[in-house]
């Protein structure tokens, strides 16, 4: 980031505010596009709609971490700006990645504004078009291959050994290291951490790096304790329930449509030493708290996003785990990125023939006036 950049901003890049966190130092060129600090948002409103469930008082205060406020729109711009950084310090000739979307778009990004070009691979038909479209604007050479994405995880990595690129998926230790920046900035806004941390598992390289930076500020004597981490997967992508891969992940929620994640054992490692959970969502409840989150907080998210808060709503129905104190739901990535599931979740437009009158008609049949 420019001396300019930084003074216009009024804001540090995540390098910029945790270097001495991370794998940095003087020789390290900071790709940036002014990632992190996204909002946490105290979600007041849910918080009744969760004492309708119960119907008795809420004994813990909800928060959204909401990451897709990142300038891609999704949490990779946390490991992103390290692993570009990274690769451009090391002279790299081209980054690779497999993506269901948000990597392919944050990589393309963070690749054009550090001149390295970037090949993407993807599975045919599977990708939604918000995240198709970032990554072939901004410069990405996308591949689409037949396959799902673990087989296009593993062309690029025998293509990253092959032609010398560097991979950013998240098994690039890089990329987990940006990502620990979300538990910091939680614990910085709090002064210690939360109660439990609830999110979405695909990949499962955001839970572990959740975890891990928990665990670097109680070593550093920042926080005093650690959450118990509730991770959620797909019902149709579910490999860490099953305690297996599986072979064709189905799920309308795209970004977690992963059957063989990773960061397997880290997240398992994050689940246990945490003392908490990785369960799996219906498609259907999905939905539900997508829809809540947006008509209830006015936070559009996309659909693997609300995975965190379908969590909690089946947690709590379930009434199966004392749920008290902060609670932290991080949302992924932003609702833009995949308009046409919004768009059939929420309806058409009411159209009307007769102007005013029309209008007119439908706010009293609302009884607004």
């Amino acid at each position: 980031m420019t001396d300019e950049t930084r003074k216009c901003s009024g804001r540090l890049s995540i390098i910029e505010r945790y270097r001495d966190l991370l794998s940095v130092d003087s020789q390290t060129p900071i790709v940036s596009l002014q990632e992190g600090d996204t909002p946490l948002l105290r979600a007041m409103n849910l918080e009744r709609q969760f004492e309708k469930l119960t119907g008795s008082p809420a004994e813990f205060q909800l928060w959204l971490k909401y990451d897709g406020a990142n300038p891609t729109g999704s949490f990779k711009d946390r490991g992103m700006t390290m692993a570009i950084s990274k690769a451009a310090e090391e002279g790299a000739r081209g980054v690779i990645c497999a993506s269901t979307g948000n990597t392919s778009a944050s990589a393309a990004a963070y690749a054009a504004r550090a001149g390295i070009p970037c090949w993407v691979v993807i599975p045919g038909g599977k990708i939604a078009l918000g995240k198709l479209a970032q990554a072939v604007m901004q410069g990405a050479r996308v591949i689409e291959i037949p396959g799902n994405f673990d087989e296009a995880l593993e062309m690029v990595r025998a293509a990253s050994s092959e032609f010398g690129l560097t991979l950013v998926n998240s098994v690039n230790p890089y990329r987990i290291e940006g990502q620990k920046s979300v538990a910091w900035e939680v614990v910085d806004a709090f002064g210690d951490t939360p109660d439990f941390h609830f999110l979405p598992v695909g990949n499962a390289g955001n839970i572990t790096a959740h975890w891990a930076g928990y665990r670097d500020y109680l070593d550093r004597g920042v926080c005093s304790r650690l959450p118990v981490m509730m991770g959620f997967q797909a019902a149709g992508a579910a490999p860490l329930v099953l305690g297996k891969p599986v072979e064709k992940p189905e799920t309308l929620a795209t970004a977690i449509r992963i059957g063989n994640p990773a960061s397997w054992d880290k997240a398992i490692e994050a689940r246990d030493e945490s003392g908490g959970r990785i369960d799996m969502v219906t498609d259907d409840e999905i939905i539900e708290a997508y829809r809540l989150l947006a008509s209830m907080e006015g936070v559009f998210v996309e659909p693997a996003s609300a995975a965190s808060l379908a969590g909690l709503l089946k947690v709590t129905r379930a009434a199966d785990a004392p749920l008290a104190g902060r609670i932290v739901c991080t949302l992924t990535g932003h609702g833009l990125k995949d308009p046409d599931r919004a768009v059939a979740s929420a309806g058409s437009p009411i159209r009307v023939e007769d102007g005013l009158a029309g209008l007119s008609r439908l706010i009293e049949q609302a009884h607004v006036r």
